[in-house]
């Protein structure tokens, strides 16, 4: 299917009304260590409609025909900008990394689902692992400007290589959180949003260990009835989404995961990265892009089946 008779069928399905293709101009490019990489488009109609857990599909080079999913990080409706992290690892992202402020490129976006954050589990527990970390931003920010309820998020980061930002000792408390847990994102630090770090790389400032155990310790400290508030949302690496899915399960809470996987066309025609999803009726193939990327954990991470003759 061409991008333009996606966006023609999209008129059926109002979560895919919202794709928008335009060219937007490169208003700013840092680049942080580790290959990683902070973009900032001038896309207006995409700015608009973007929701955290959202993504653009964006053209890298002239020379490249495929375009690349990158998952939002940031967007503001009204001055009309996205902002994308993204790490150079192959072809598409190193030509990416190359693009200069004013430079065009085309952008098709927002695409997909995103999360679904509930008034009555206003204590949201975000955790992002690597270029995971991204939508978790959004969600933080999205948060912060809402008044149906006393929001309260945690951002819960990990990597193995530097951070895409220059960590700093948190000015807020977290009560349960470990001792040695007190790098933080300077930005959301600035929002009044607590975070914390873990790595196994040694970084100071982080919880020795996986952003998963972290979290872990974290539940395991609070009062049942701080616990009843919690809804996990989470995006990262899939072996990371399947231990938060675990953690999920162990202390009883809601979550939501938004996956990664490989796209080619990113508007539902290819199918190229459908996923087996658990239904009402059984097992089900879903596209990424279109049907998620954001999908109840136990859809996609279901509970392993009871052996025969267990009690």
């Amino acid at each position: 299917m061409s991008i333009p008779a996606a966006l023609e069928a999209a008129a059926v399905r109002p979560h895919r009304a919202t794709i928008a293709l335009e060219d937007a101009p490169v208003l700013s490019h840092e680049h942080l260590e580790a290959g990683q990489h902070l973009l900032r488009l001038q896309a207006p109609r995409c700015a608009a409609r973007a929701v955290p857990g959202s993504f653009v599909h964006l053209r890298c080079a002239d020379e490249l025909p495929m375009r690349r999913p990158l998952s939002i990080m940031r967007a503001d409706a009204a001055a009309g900008w996205i902002e994308v992290l993204y790490k150079v690892v192959g072809t598409g992202s190193h030509a990416l990394s190359r693009a200069r402020p004013r430079q065009l490129l085309s952008v098709l976006g927002p695409i997909g689902r995103g999360f679904e954050v509930h008034p009555e589990r206003a204590r949201v527990l975000a955790i992002g692992g690597g270029v995971g970390i991204p939508p978790m931003i959004f969600l933080a920010e999205r948060l912060c400007a809402r008044t149906d309820a006393a929001w309260k998020p945690l951002v819960l980061m990990g990597s193995e290589i530097a951070f895409p930002f220059r960590p700093r000792p948190s000015t807020i408390l977290v009560p349960a959180m470990p001792d040695e847990a007190i790098g933080c994102m300077p930005l959301l630090d600035e929002w009044g949003v607590p975070s914390r770090l873990a790595s196994r790389s040694g970084f100071a400032g982080c919880h020795d260990g996986y952003v998963t155990d972290l979290a872990r310790v974290w539940l395991t400290g609070l009062a049942p009835q701080q616990r009843a508030e919690i809804e996990i949302f989470a995006c990262g690496p899939t072996p990371m989404l399947a231990a938060t899915a675990r953690l999920a399960r162990e202390f009883g809470l809601p979550c939501q995961v938004a996956l990664e996987e490989f796209m080619a066309c990113a508007v539902g025609g290819c199918a190229g990265c459908a996923v087996a999803v658990q239904t009402g009726s059984g097992i089900a193939m879903k596209r990424v892009c279109v049907d998620g990327p954001v999908f109840d954990t136990s859809a996609v991470f279901p509970a392993p089946a009871e052996p025969a003759g267990a009690p």
